[in-house]
């Protein structure tokens, strides 16, 4: 196993990779927020009245 080559990125390679990353995240919190709207208008402000 003295054979592993370790892939050594560019500078512009990390900076698009940290970019694509940035990019991800925020759409999958775009998608957390468009889905918990959605929730509330369904449901509506009479979700949080419910008994426990």
């Amino acid at each position: 196993m003295d054979d592993l080559e370790l892939v050594t990125l560019t500078e512009r390679q990390r900076k698009a990779r940290r970019n694509r990353s940035i990019a991800i995240g925020l759409a999958l919190a775009a998608l957390v927020i468009i889905f918990y709207v959605a929730t509330i208008a369904k449901f509506g402000p009479a979700i949080l009245n419910r008994p426990m």
